[in-house]
């Protein structure tokens, strides 16, 4: 059975406004006072109530997250991971809106600004534009990206990204080092996120391979309505070529550990055969030794979530736009080519 705020000032020998201060308002109580009001509402298994806490603060104890692509996938669950690490300790609720089609996407921008429910809205892996910025700005409340591009230049109040022109980069001159000048990039095709925050990983692996004078062959892996990335097909692009590149670089581990097995059924050994590499350092990665691009979305997801506490409560944080460096990890997947 649980008192009311009542017995607890009775039994703390405090007013009810002072129970009330102990939660809402620490900073109005004395730290001796708090602690023996805590300790009675403990024994007492006493809680205040969530909308009572946001009625009193004028806020909605809820974070906004509009998600390209499904929660399951690997950096869309890390994300919320690190989010819900910072915000749950805060009291803040999150709220996910998974966008997997243009209609939810239209919805989620044109129904936001009239709901006003939300303290903040972090916006991950995917670029907004004008006209959705304008309609977020109506809330009036912070926009945090997370691995979103361009952001300051769009007009967000802050961001968190990975630098994917800098991993990138280092994918591409990893596997010309090696002596690869045969190689395949394969990237996807979501259209609902228009300007989708790899899209920099193709201009960077692709203008780091002229640099050194390779073309390399850009090969597009589909992916369904439920997320599932169409491996197959991918194969069947590679086995058409007129030859076998001695390298493949994925947009993201989500295309290379799949087709690493597929490669391998087809008769292709990795790395004998073809080196493969990928992009994130995700689950299973380091089970099946894959060579790979390692960032960290939890990571980033609390640095974005800290960041908008600050700016919900009017603080400056130290840096509001943040690029996080990206890391080579090599594994057995690539060598030298062998033919």
């Amino acid at each position: 059975m649980t008192s009311s705020i009542q017995d607890v000032a009775q039994a703390a020998g405090v007013s009810i406004s002072t129970v009330s201060r102990s939660f809402t308002r620490p900073d109005l109580v004395s730290a001796t006072t708090r602690k023996r009001v805590l300790e009675v509402a403990n024994q007492l298994n006493f809680s205040v109530s969530r909308s009572a806490v946001a009625l009193k603060s004028g806020k909605s104890l809820r974070i906004a997250v509009l998600m390209s692509g499904h929660i399951r996938l690997w950096f869309t669950a890390s994300v919320l991971e690190g989010l819900n690490d910072v915000l749950h300790a805060e009291g803040y609720d999150v709220s996910v809106f998974p966008v997997s089609s243009i209609e939810e996407r239209k919805e989620f921008f044109e129904m936001l600004p009239v709901r006003r429910n939300a303290d903040a809205v972090i916006v991950v892996s995917f670029d907004i534009d004008q006209q959705e910025i304008q309609q977020l700005a109506t809330v009036g409340v912070p926009i945090i990206g997370i691995n979103s591009p361009n952001a300051q230049e769009r007009g967000f109040s802050a961001s968190v990204s990975i630098n994917d022109v800098q991993g990138s980069s280092i994918a591409a001159k990893h596997l010309l080092t090696l002596g690869h000048r045969s190689i395949a990039y394969i990237s996807t095709d979501r259209e609902v996120s228009l300007s989708f925050s790899v899209g920099e990983r193709l201009q960077a692996f692709t203008a780091a391979c002229k640099q050194a004078q390779v073309e390399p062959q850009i090969l597009v892996c589909k992916v369904d309505a439920n997320g599932r990335y169409q491996i197959g097909d991918v194969i069947t692009q590679l086995m058409s070529l007129p030859q076998m590149p001695t390298a493949i670089a994925c947009q993201e581990d989500g295309i290379a550990v799949p087709l690493l097995f597929q490669l391998e059924r087809n008769g292709l050994s990795v790395p004998h055969d073809v080196s493969l590499i990928g992009y994130d350092d995700s689950f299973y990665t380091d089970d099946i030794s894959l060579t790979t691009i390692r960032q960290d979305p939890v990571g980033m997801a609390q640095q974005a979530a800290r960041i908008a506490l600050d700016l919900i409560e009017g603080r400056t944080p130290e840096q509001l736009f943040i690029t996080c460096d990206a890391q080579l990890v090599v594994r057995s997947s690539t060598s030298r080519p062998m033919r």
